[in-house]
């Protein structure tokens, strides 16, 4: 079901669209309007420039984000692959340790 929210950003009103709730388009539209609203006071730029600017920032945030948890996957694969590792060697080493204590 869709579902329509009427936010307010950079003083201009907008309807969202969409499958998600109410209270997280609300908050999405509020960290747009804080990040128009962050470059707008720190220039003289038109609302346009401003919001233009704001998406490149948001979506530099996003990148950095995506390459932080890629590299946390990659960290938690090798870990993981480290730890099967280990547990084959451990596995090997009760095997031995189960031979040799059947030679007495």
């Amino acid at each position: 079901m869709k579902n329509k929210v009427t936010v307010t950003i950079a003083g201009q009103q907008f309807t969202l669209v969409g499958a998600d709730e109410e209270a997280y388009a609300l908050r999405v539209a509020a960290h747009v309007d804080e990040q128009v609203r962050k470059v707008a006071a720190d220039s003289r730029m038109s609302v346009v420039d401003s919001a233009v600017l704001a998406a490149v920032n948001i979506t530099d945030q996003l990148f950095r984000e995506q390459e932080s948890s890629e590299n946390l996957r990659r960290q938690i694969q090798q870990a993981l692959e480290e730890a099967a590792k280990l547990k084959l060697e451990l596995s090997e080493a009760k095997r031995e340790i189960f031979k040799l204590q059947n030679k007495r």
